[in-house]
Formats: C-alpha cells, structure tokens, sequence
C-alpha cells in the first residue's frame, strides 16, 4: 500500500518536472533564469538549446511513466533490462544530482551566492534527495 502511494508521488512529481520543461521548450520563461547555473548570478536560459530542454522533460515524462507502470496492472512487456536497472537507475541519478558536482549544483557546492544556488540548497537538491530516497524505497520493497 505505501508503496504505491509513493510510486503515485514519485509519478506526479516526475509529471511536473517534465511539464514545466514542455512549457520552457515551448517557450515559457517563468522560472527560467532561476535554474540556469552560473558563477555570477546571471543565467541565461536563451542559451540552452531547445532540443536539451524536450530531451530533459522526455526523460522526466518517461521516469513517472515507469512508475505509473509500477502502480497499475498494465502489462507493457518492457525489457527485463529496464525493470532490473531502471528502478535503481533513476534514484541513483538524483542522489547523484543532490550530492552535486561541487562547483554550482547540490548541497556540496562551492558557489553559493547566486539566484540559482539560493534556489538549488532550497528546492532543488533538497527535491533531488527525496526522489532518490523515495525511488529506493520503491525498490527496496516492491
């Protein structure tokens, strides 16, 4: 039971990581300078190909799918390979992501004084961490 409610989380929020980039590569620009990393606190989101953003928000959808697929009874015949991998895969990624790479992103990170650090030590490391944690769990007990 709980792991279906947070399979449900998980798909949600995966659904909206990836709506909200469909709108940037649509050409939204609410919110887009703040995730843009940078050393001196001007994000350009102009300068991130569009192509990178519907590839983002593609995986993101595809990510909640897999765990819309986890919850219901649709027998989809995915590949062995992805029910074995994926699930470990993408909590992997975002514990990943919410360690950081030490210079712009994650709790580790050495610039901290930018509009995006402020929102990244805030939301998105924090939100990075929890889907990692909650993806594991998912694992753990399915």
């Amino acid at each position: 039971m709980l792991v279906t409610l947070v399979s449900t989380v998980l798909f949600l929020i995966f659904m909206a990581l990836g709506g909200i980039h469909l709108y940037w590569f649509g050409g939204g620009t609410k919110w887009a300078e703040k995730v843009i990393p940078s050393k001196d606190g001007i994000g350009d989101a102009k300068s991130i190909p569009k192509f990178a953003t519907l590839l983002v928000a593609l995986i993101l959808l595809s990510f909640g799918l897999l765990y819309l697929l986890r919850i219901t009874r649709l027998d989809f015949n995915l590949p062995i390979f992805i029910v074995k991998y994926a699930y470990w895969f993408i909590p992997a990624i975002f514990i990943l992501r919410a360690v950081g790479e030490f210079k712009y992103v994650g709790f580790f990170k050495k610039i901290k004084h930018t509009e995006f650090a402020q929102a990244d030590s805030r939301i998105f490391s924090p939100l990075c961490f929890i889907i990692g944690i909650l993806g594991i769990y998912v694992q753990l007990n399915s």
